[in-house]
This record gives C-alpha cells, structure tokens and sequence, in this order.
C-alpha cells in the first residue's frame, strides 16, 4: 500500500509540474496587471506607463500591460496589496520602489519585505532633489537652510510618504545641516506633494528629479539642489549636489523602480519575464519618450536587481538606525 501510495504522489507531481510548464509555455495568454502603489500622474505611474507601452509586442510578450494603481500610506497600501492578496500567477506584477519598501520593512508595521517578491527587473534610477515654487524668495540651498536655521521648524517640506526616498533625503539634510525641517507626507505620492509646492501650500519640496524637472520646465518651480553623488548632466547640469553645497548627503535616496512579482509566482513564468522585460525596458521607444519626460534609464536584469536589493537591505538598516539617533 505504501508503494502504491508513494507512486500516485510521484505521478501527481510529474503531472503538477507538466501542467505548470504547459501553462508557461502559454503564457501570456491575456492582458498582465502591473500595480504602482502611487497615484496617477506621479513619476513612479507616468513612467511605468512608458517601460510598459511596448509589452504587446509579438517579439516581447504579446500581451499588453495595463497599469492598476493602488495609492496610500507612501507605498504601503499597494506593497501590502502585492504581498498578501494579489495572484502569483504572473498575471498580477508590481512596480517596486527602492528604497521606500525595502525602508518601510525595516520600519515595521507592514506585511511585505524583499523576501515577498521576486525581482524582475530595473528600469530607471530618480535621485531626490529639493524644489521650491517659482516665486519663492528662495534661491540657493544655502538660502533655504539659514531660514530654517533662523525658524527652527518653520520651513515645510512636502514629500511622497514617509520612508520613502524623500523622507530619507529630508532626514540626511537635517542630519548634516544641523537643522530641524518639518517634513510632510502627502497623500498621493509624488503627484500631491508637486502639487502643494506649486500651490504655495508648503515652503518646499522634496520629490524626483523627473517631476521636478517637468515642473520646472513648465515654470513652476526652482530646483535647488540634487541629492546624489553627482550632478545630472543630462537633465539638470545646473543644479549642484547638496555635497558640492557643503552637506554630507549621498545617493541613499535614489529612487531605483522596476517590476516585481509576488513570491510563489511559478519559477517558469518568472524566466520568461526576466528574459522579456528588459528588453522591453531597452526599446528605442520607450527610451525616446523617457528622455522626453526627463526621466533617467538605468536596466538592470534579475540577478542585478537581485543584488541591489541585498545590498540595500544592509545599508539601509544602518543608516536609518544612524539617523534616528
């Protein structure tokens, strides 16, 4: 009986797995979900519309991607979402953030760490920079810190969330200013906390290169300084790094984005995206309307992202334990 036994679990095996490979082998066969934890019109949804356009191409996936958004909590409610309810079935894929949810699973309080997704890969890199509205009486960084200096408090500075790339670039810059800011997350991501700098809600901002950059090309605001450990020379050759300023902040804040799948999505499946997607990432079109949108193309493949996430992982959780001191 035992043998018996032990043959039919052998045999549903063997047909599990075939049955897993024929359904990849197949796949896609309909339309794929791609989730961005932030609202429409913010750097993180406008350029996950760009990498994602070429997607139903016969050569790439011959499905089309259709991006879901799922705002709130910085992130927190979409990655929550991902990790928790969605399919692992390749049909539901997520846009990561980096370092917003590997910090926010530092943090705590959430239902997701790198060890719920798998890597797909990476599409761009989006240092923070600090922006002001276009008639503000600030000009310069050093401007900006000597009010705040003077006004302990006093200088508001929006922000998509907390733990996310702003967040942390805010508390490198009170950090090495010595200098008490009165950071705000929005709700809404990126897009809302554009938005209350251009309304004059809030003394400034801290977003993303390509926001800032759209925003500044359409005259709205003042960018004052990148947090990165150079300057842009591609989008923002004038604007100095806040090291060149005299503050010891670095790129910790960079925002990487790509695609992800939830853990447990079949090892077939996340082959063939691997394969597919980067090359999706690279083609001349969506590189020409990214260049369009000020919006900066780093690719990197599975086993890079793979180790980009590690390796921030580590460095994260020593930095945020140094400034919170």
């Amino acid at each position: 009986m035992r043998k018996l036994f032990k043959a039919l679990a052998v045999t549903a095996l063997a047909v599990t797995a075939s049955f897993s490979v024929a359904k990849a082998e197949g796949y896609p066969d309909r339309p794929i979900s791609v989730m961005v934890s932030y609202g429409a019109g913010g750097a993180t949804d406008f350029q996950a519309r760009i990498v994602t356009m070429m997607s139903g191409n016969e050569e790439l996936l011959g499905q089309p991607m259709v991006i879901i958004n799922k705002p709130g909590a910085g992130g927190r409610v979409g990655w929550n979402w991902l990790a928790t309810e969605a399919d692992a079935d390749g049909y539901t894929l997520g846009v990561y953030n980096i370092p917003h949810f590997i910090a926010q699973s530092i943090e705590g309080g959430v239902k997701y760490s790198a060890d719920s997704f798998e890597p797909i890969a990476n599409w761009g890199t989006d240092p923070a920079v600090v922006i002001v509205p276009k008639d503000s009486p600030y000009n310069t960084i050093q401007e900006l810190i000597d009010y705040a200096k003077a006004n302990p408090g006093k200088v508001t500075l929006s922000g998509a969330g907390l733990f996310v790339g702003h967040h942390i670039a805010a508390l490198q810059i009170e950090k090495a200013a010595d200098v008490k800011l009165a950071y705000i997350p929005t709700k809404g991501g990126g897009a809302a906390a554009m938005k209350a700098v251009i309304a004059g809600e809030v003394t400034g901002g801290i977003n993303n290169l390509s926001d800032a950059y759209r925003a500044r090309e359409a005259g709205n605001v003042k960018i004052l300084a990148i947090a990165d450990d150079e300057r842009d020379k591609d989008f923002l050759p004038d604007v100095p790094t806040l090291k060149e300023s005299g503050y010891d902040v670095d790129d910790s804040s960079v925002n990487f984005r790509g695609i992800m799948a939830r853990k447990g999505t079949p090892p077939e499946v996340i082959e063939k995206l691997a394969k597919a997607v980067p090359e999706m990432f690279a083609h001349k079109n969506v590189a020409a309307q990214m260049k369009a949108g000020g919006s900066p193309i780093k690719i990197m493949n599975r086993e890079e992202v793979a180790k980009m996430w590690a390796d921030r992982q580590t460095y994260l959780a020593e930095l945020l334990k140094d400034l919170k001191k």
